[in-house]
């Protein structure tokens, strides 16, 4: 008798648990619904991004200005005119920023400074202070120690259809839910922060807005958007500066924006700037 009832305990037990994980395989199937998501040898995760038609550009240009402190003549019309612009085919982006764990282990050496480094969680804080050359230098390092995948930087159109996400207002989100979604100077504490460390988007990826400003890969001209492409742009072919987006933990609200235009030349480094990658089967 004794045992027939530690069979029948066991075997509750064993029931229980069973149901606790198909319980946690339901959750995060719902958490994942419609999102499909690849990962590489060095942990990087890539969302599928749906081939579609957006509004590239600024559709309230006098609300993003009254956001802008002692905006000076000519601010914001680098985004000018909005227009419709046509991605023809699916794509990956990665789901974060490159982070410094994921550099190190391609480039073996540590780019910024050290504070980042002995940072207690150092490995998933986002690379920053790497310039645009840097960034190619790592692309082809991981491209020739990648049999799977083809990587690049995303070119300025892709960047922004990602962080717009469907939306075609000034953000994805209303501003009073802004710090859900990204590290700016509001609250970050003038630090970049973990990545995914913040809510993801619908498209579900994370810190398209803030934490740090993302390189990619077009040149810069204030005229860009005048040029009547409209399907698969690609920038000018070529230019002095190269465009950032997304703003930094260091910035003010005005500058987090999906479709607010920065640029450097691409020998500059900031420690408020990093990027993320576009993945294609080879």
């Amino acid at each position: 008798m004794f045992i027939q009832m530690m069979k029948l305990k066991k075997q509750i037990r064993f029931s229980c648990i069973t149901l606790m994980f198909l319980f946690l395989e339901v959750v995060f199937a719902s958490d994942m619904s419609g999102i499909e998501i690849l990962q590489n040898q060095w942990a990087m995760k890539f969302v599928k991004i749906p081939a579609g038609k957006f509004k590239m550009g600024l559709n309230d240009f006098e609300s993003a200005l009254m956001e802008v402190p002692e905006a000076k003549p000519g601010a914001l019309k680098d985004e000018l005119p909005e227009h419709s612009v046509k991605l023809s085919h699916d794509f990956y982006i990665g789901q974060t920023e490159v982070t410094q764990q994921q550099w190190f282990r391609i480039m073996e050496n540590k780019p910024g400074p050290e504070k980042f480094w002995s940072h207690a969680d150092w490995k998933f804080l986002p690379v920053v202070s790497v310039n645009w050359f840097m960034v190619e230098r790592f692309v082809e390092e991981i491209n020739k120690l990648d049999t799977q995948f083809h990587y690049r930087l995303p070119s300025e159109a892709e960047w922004e259809y990602v962080a717009k996400a469907g939306s075609e207002d000034l953000r994805p989100v209303a501003i009073e839910e802004l710090e859900d979604y990204a590290w700016f100077i509001n609250n970050s504490g003038d630090v970049p922060h973990v990545v995914a460390s913040r809510k993801p988007n619908e498209f579900g990826v994370y810190d398209m807005l803030g934490n740090v400003w993302e390189w990619v890969d077009d040149w810069y001209a204030p005229d860009t958007y005048s040029k009547n492409i409209r399907s698969n742009p690609d920038g000018p072919r070529k230019g002095f500066s190269k465009v950032r987006r997304g703003g930094s933990f260091h910035c003010p609200v005005h500058l987090v924006r999906p479709g607010y235009r920065a640029a450097n030349k691409p020998d500059v480094a900031y420690e408020v700037t990093g990027f993320r990658l576009i993945a294609e089967a080879k």
